[in-house]
């Protein structure tokens, strides 16, 4: 993430400098930042605040810990891509005969591996039986997912299998606690004419966003975020994370919240209103032929290339075609990918479809070296796809049976999302 797009930073100092001096700014199909198109100036504003909020460095006077694992949003995500995996998040629990426990009294469910000097940083804790490692998303195209009815998401939904297809998508519905029912409360406020999300199912919620779905909006996300990344208390998360051994009631000494809600609000709009990850050479044969091997071997039955907005206030969401190759369902991946651990109704080898929007730009914002999968584990494409086990299984069979020609058509349509 960058405080303003770093190609109209040196598209303005190009006007008086030298081009000799100044480089040309990078295509805008080859970087990820920037807001959605059709933003009013008052929308830009406020996007632009939360830019630079997205940004911000929390020190301790700040508020920031005492326990944490990063000090600004744009540390996981860079350029608004992809986490590096120095930044990687461990969560823990432990599985139990009434399910599962994300042992909050140990901690749970997120180890803050940093702290204030002084304060003992926390480690997991013994009895736990799932530990998983998740790297951070990147934060482009999140309003346009969030924008989607529940009946879209649902009707995708086939949990028995019924048409035997070997899929069995289903919904992450998340028990109404109270910060779930308050995160939707405040988003129809929001947006009021939005009847189609953030409603109860059956008395819970659907989750959309993160490795699980567990998070139901941008909102629930964010002041997740600041609390259990960087330590820092919002309105609806007013206590801050501590380490067990040092006592419940042991924090920093800064005054709650440590971030207001006009800054809350500032960030999840900057997040609602960041533009979809572009696509590169989509006419190219190669390409073409990759994208209909893609659906040819079944990754298109989850990974669905097209989704369609709801109504928003905001034009540039409202009723939007949108291709994140995602149906935000629940699926079963197979042993190889079955940490042990899990969150809300997903079992634990169940996850929530990665979005491949924005795969072929990971590697910019991590280095210049892509780490695939929730946790990084691989470094290369065709190991993401080994990984692919359980209702994937037969989409990483017949990509084995592919020759090396085709194999290679698919893989440059992945780099072209």
């Amino acid at each position: 993430m960058t405080r303003a797009p770093h190609w109209l930073v040196l598209m303005t100092l190009a006007a008086g400098a030298c081009s000799a001096v100044v480089p040309d700014a990078p295509p805008e199909d080859e970087t990820l930042e920037g807001p959605i198109e059709g933003l009013t100036g008052e929308q830009l504003s406020a996007h632009l605040a939360g830019d630079a909020e997205f940004a911000r460095n929390f020190g301790a006077a700040e508020g920031v810990g005492p326990i944490f694992v990063a000090q600004s949003c744009s540390s996981c995500h860079v350029a608004d891509g992809k986490g590096h995996p120095v930044f990687n998040l461990t969560r823990f629990g432990r599985m139990t005969t009434a399910g599962f426990d994300p042992m909050r009294q140990h901690g749970g469910p997120q180890i803050q591996h940093r702290a204030l000097p002084g304060y003992p940083p926390e480690r997991v804790p013994a009895g736990a039986t799932g530990v998983s490692v998740f790297m951070a998303p990147s934060v482009t195209g999140l309003g346009l997912i969030e924008a989607v009815d529940d009946s879209t998401i649902l009707a995708l939904a086939d949990p028995d299998d019924r048409d035997g297809d070997g899929i069995s998508g289903r919904a992450q519905l998340l028990a109404p606690a109270d910060l779930i029912a308050t995160v939707a409360r405040l988003e129809l406020l929001f947006d009021p004419g939005e009847p189609g999300r953030h409603r109860p199912i059956d008395g819970r919620y659907l989750g959309r966003f993160g490795k699980k779905a567990g998070a139901i909006n941008l909102l629930h996300q964010t002041v997740t975020a600041y609390r259990e990344d960087m330590g820092l208390t919002t309105d609806l998360i007013p206590d801050d994370p501590t380490t067990p051994e040092a006592g419940v009631f042991a924090g920093d000494d800064v005054a709650d919240p440590e971030v207001g809600s006009n800054t809350v609000a500032n960030v999840v709009f900057y997040l609602k209103t960041l533009r979809a990850p572009p696509r590169r050479a989509p006419d190219d044969p190669e390409v073409r032929a990759g994208e209909t091997l893609f659906a040819s071997i079944g990754c298109a039955r989850c990974h669905r290339p097209a989704m369609t907005t709801g109504a928003s206030r905001i034009k540039a969401l409202d009723r939007v075609v949108f291709h994140p190759y995602s149906d935000l369902l629940l699926h079963d991946m197979g042993p190889d990918l079955d940490d042990g651990y899990t969150e809300g109704s997903a079992l634990t080898a169940e996850w929530r479809t990665a979005p491949l929007w924005g795969l072929g730009l990971a590697e910019q914002a991590q280095g210049g070296q892509a780490f695939y999968l929730h946790d990084g584990r691989a470094r290369t494409l065709e190991a993401a796809i080994e990984y692919h086990g359980g209702e994937a299984a037969a989409s990483r069979a017949a990509f084995r049976g592919l020759g090396a020609g085709d194999a290679a058509r698919l893989i440059a349509f992945l780099r072209s999302l």
